[in-house]
């Protein structure tokens, strides 16, 4: 394994463990000056009519009661593509030349933005070109190719998105294609800005905060652009992952800057930098930057997914996931806030990892090394002396070694409240077998989840 990946993982668990704090970006007057404009925006939603849906705007019980506010989700996993994308992409297209159209399009992405160039290629009969981490799923390539039909190629180019990147700069270099940023294009952020736009649309009114998932800053940038000019006294909330926090790290910078290591879960927002053109927009605008941990996103989208009925993308549930700490956003009791679903395209297989992440991010999944004595009984002396009533084991690996007089073993145990801890550890540390626990700071950690 890379060195690269070993430090990723282990930001990921410090991050995970890590306190949860609120930084607000500095405040500067608002320019009219500034690269995108809500004009921009009013004009991207007219391109886009009748061309991307109107996703719903749904008042959702479990996060009001929650939370004493009316919150409102904006439903973007609904979306023609599953995600917000498309709107960026679409418009950027739609507002190419003649020749510009005739010479093509390429992006790079690893998955949402390649669906929206795609579904954007063949609405408006423009020629493409999507370059993906090798490492892309099949059903996510076959989606993209659905979506474009003839009118998208895709190329598979390096192990990571960064180097897909890498490719399609080089490919609009050398064939003069236009390319399709992401995020960072101020055409794209016209674009993502109307999610926003139509959510105030249909709500009616002004809404008291609003809820924004981040990753390269464009839905972000495109929000603030709106607001600032059409209701500035909405509060703004960005939502970054823990573990890929860019906007926050360059907030702290001054500027831009590139992360060293970051935990690619919440794939939809794990960037590595900030957009150059997305960065003054945000920082501008005065905005709180809340991070969350990976964990917290999983349990908030298998609260979306078994009480909601809604199928979330980590970056999907980062709005929301929020909310699960209350004293982090500050939000009054009967405040409306709209917070941003983003995405719904979420591999089902992936399932087992989010249930695992939340478990140990509620305190309810732990690991120990247990060394047992090679004798008859010793397990289920286990069993009888330190495991509670409610106790489940849920890996069991032994090994057994003839010359020694003890075995170790990993141990899994799920608790059915995290409150049972302590008396679990009380156990063990009186029980005979040499026990220890596994914190998920170590790197250790990362073989057992």
């Amino acid at each position: 394994m890379s060195d690269s990946r070993e430090d990723a993982s282990a930001a990921a668990a410090s991050a995970a463990n890590a306190t949860i704090a609120v930084a607000q970006a500095a405040t500067v007057t608002w320019s009219p000056a500034a690269a995108v404009r809500a004009a921009d925006v009013d004009a991207a939603a007219g391109r886009l009519a009748g061309i991307v849906a109107t996703t719903p705007l749904e008042r959702n019980p479990r996060l009001s009661q929650m939370t004493g506010a009316e919150i409102w989700l904006k439903r973007e996993d609904l979306q023609t593509v599953r995600s917000y994308k498309v709107r960026g992409a679409f418009n950027l297209i739609a507002q190419l030349g003649e020749a510009a159209r005739a010479a093509g399009v390429v992006a790079a992405s690893a998955g949402n933005h390649a669906q929206g160039v795609a579904y954007a290629c063949s609405a408006l009969g423009v020629r493409g070109r999507v370059y993906l981490p090798r490492l892309t799923p099949r059903q996510k390539r076959d989606r993209i190719a659905a979506l474009g039909g003839d009118m998208i190629e895709i190329v598979l180019g390096g192990e990571t998105y960064d180097e897909a990147s890498a490719a399609a700069k080089a490919d609009a270099a050398a064939t003069g294609a236009t390319l399709v940023p992401a995020f960072d294009d101020v055409r794209t952020i016209a674009g993502q800005g109307t999610v926003l736009r139509e959510a105030v649309e249909q709500l009616g009114r002004t809404p008291d905060v609003v809820v924004v998932p981040v990753g390269g800053g464009g839905l972000l940038a495109g929000s603030l652009a709106w607001l600032r000019e059409r209701h500035p006294g909405t509060r703004v909330i960005g939502v970054e992952p823990a573990g890929a926090a860019c906007v926050a790290a360059a907030v702290a910078a001054g500027g831009p800057v590139t992360l060293d290591a970051i935990d690619t879960f919440v794939d939809g927002a794990a960037v590595r930098r900030v957009g150059d053109v997305t960065y003054p927009i945000i920082v501008s605008s005065g905005v709180d930057l809340v991070s969350v941990p990976e964990g917290q996103v999983c349990s908030e989208m298998l609260a979306l997914y078994q009480t909601d009925g809604i199928i979330a993308e980590p970056a999907g549930a980062l709005a929301t996931a929020v909310l699960r700490t209350p004293a982090l956003t500050g939000i009054p009791a009967g405040a409306t806030v709209i917070c941003v679903l983003s995405g719904g395209n979420n591999d089902v297989s992936r399932y087992a990892e989010v249930v695992e992440r939340a478990l140990v991010h509620e305190e309810r999944k732990h690991y120990f090394l247990v060394e047992f004595p090679q004798e008859p009984g010793a397990l289920r002396r286990f069993l009888d002396e330190v495991l509670g009533p409610n106790d489940d084991i849920t890996l069991f690996e032994y090994v057994k070694r003839n010359n020694r007089e003890t075995g170790p073993a990993l141990v899994g145990i799920e608790l059915s409240s995290p409150d049972d801890l302590p008396a679990l550890l009380k156990r063990m540390e009186a029980a005979p077998h040499r026990i220890e626990q596994i914190d998920p700071s170590s790197p250790l950690f990362r073989f057992v989840t």
